[in-house]
């Protein structure tokens, strides 16, 4: 039976739930879809979010003959497969290509002229930056797209759109157990309900327990095991770190996605306790990448622990945040005369670089700012 996901899809805009900045009145692609234009792309963002549903539609509203790959199992043959096949004439052929960054530089490099031509018009779907997994002669021929995870608002809609009835105590908990992936969510319905009579609180969690149940295993399972990775890290749980690291490594993760994480896991929640585990993570990173497996796990497994064991201070990471509200609050604010770069003669004469006494805490913020703490 065709999974429940792909039952309910929206195959129109007007169907389609959330990402208004790119699907609403004069965003751009609505814009795109209305004026039937074409051209490359990558979709980047969080796990279920819309992003094939979005190539889908995109697809479709140009009249274009739409090709479905992974990279994780597609290859050169299969696009060159693509490329023979004869489309009604004027009819593009639209490739959506599901996590583009697992193509390596040699496959990227093949895609590219197809690109460049307009033989191919390419949709690129990923999780991880493409700046740092799409190589830039492909990118530069590519707009890219960042999807938003789904709020609340946005997963309630979902669940009604699933036909499944359930109270508010089991919608609140789908949707924090889903954190605003919507395949995940819309999949936990589905097997709860072949399971149990009714979709509750209770038969979501036995589902979710079941061992004899591993729901979308090219998803889910993949996410559920990098969280458990960074909480484990997190708690200071160097074993149970270890232990997800194990399952990752032999369910065949990319080890540079693992890599990545513990970087930014290093100023996220170690921080200023422990400066040099940042130096630590950057150098299994660059391990990583240098040595590749199997040998780099013995780095990874080195790295995981050493975060665990750091001590963890989150001071920087809240402080960019609340730095970052403010600025989104109340934009480019004057910055003081007295720390202004004053290079010419009129410069000074504006009082750039001049210490007018209008700062007497000295804590050189924009005056709307002043006392303000991050740290």
């Amino acid at each position: 039976m065709e999974p429940l996901a792909n039952r309910i899809r929206p195959e129109t805009l007007d169907e389609y739930v959330g990402q208004e900045h790119l699907v609403g009145e004069g965003k751009p692609i609505r814009l795109a879809i209305e004026q039937g234009h074409l051209f490359s792309f990558i979709l980047w963002g969080p796990p279920g979010t819309g992003k094939t549903t979005l190539a889908r539609i995109y697809a479709n509203a140009v009249n274009a003959e739409f090709f479905e790959l992974s990279a994780v199992s597609a290859g050169k043959e299969d696009i060159r497969k693509i490329l023979k096949l004869e489309v009604e004439p004027g009819r593009p052929k639209v490739l959506f290509l599901d996590e583009i960054h697992r193509f390596n530089k040699a496959q990227q490099d093949y895609l590219l002229p197809f690109v460049e031509s307009g033989e191919l018009v390419l949709i690129g779907a990923t999780t991880e930056n493409p700046s740092f997994e799409v190589i830039p002669a492909l990118l530069s021929r590519l707009r890219v797209f960042v999807l938003k995870e789904f709020d609340a608002d946005q997963m309630n809609e979902i669940i009604t759109r699933t036909g499944f009835e359930l109270d508010e105590a089991a919608r609140a908990w789908l949707v924090e157990m889903a954190n605003g992936d919507a395949r995940q969510m819309i999949t936990m319905i589905e097997n709860t309900a072949r399971l149990y009579d009714q979709v509750t609180v209770e038969t979501l969690i036995e589902t979710l327990q079941s061992k004899h149940l591993r729901y979308d295993k090219k998803g889910e399972e993949h996410y559920n095991v990098i969280s458990a990775f960074i909480k484990s890290m997190r708690a200071s749980k160097p074993d149970a770190a270890i232990y997800y690291l194990a399952r990752m490594l032999e369910g065949g993760e990319d080890p540079k996605f693992i890599a990545r994480r513990m970087v930014i896991f290093a100023s996220e929640d170690i921080g200023l306790a422990q400066p040099t585990a940042l130096v630590v993570a950057n150098a299994v990173f660059r391990a990583v990448e240098t040595i590749g497996l199997p040998e780099c796990s013995l780095n990874l497994a080195h790295g995981a622990a050493y975060l665990a064991n750091a001590a963890k201070d989150r001071s920087a990471n809240d402080a960019i945040k609340g730095a970052m509200e403010d600025v989104r609050r109340f934009g480019n604010l004057p910055v003081p005369m007295k720390i202004r770069n004053a290079p010419t003669r009129l410069m000074k004469d504006l009082g750039y670089g001049k210490d007018e006494g209008n700062d007497p805490e000295g804590d050189l913020l924009p005056e709307k700012l002043r006392g303000r703490k991050y740290f």
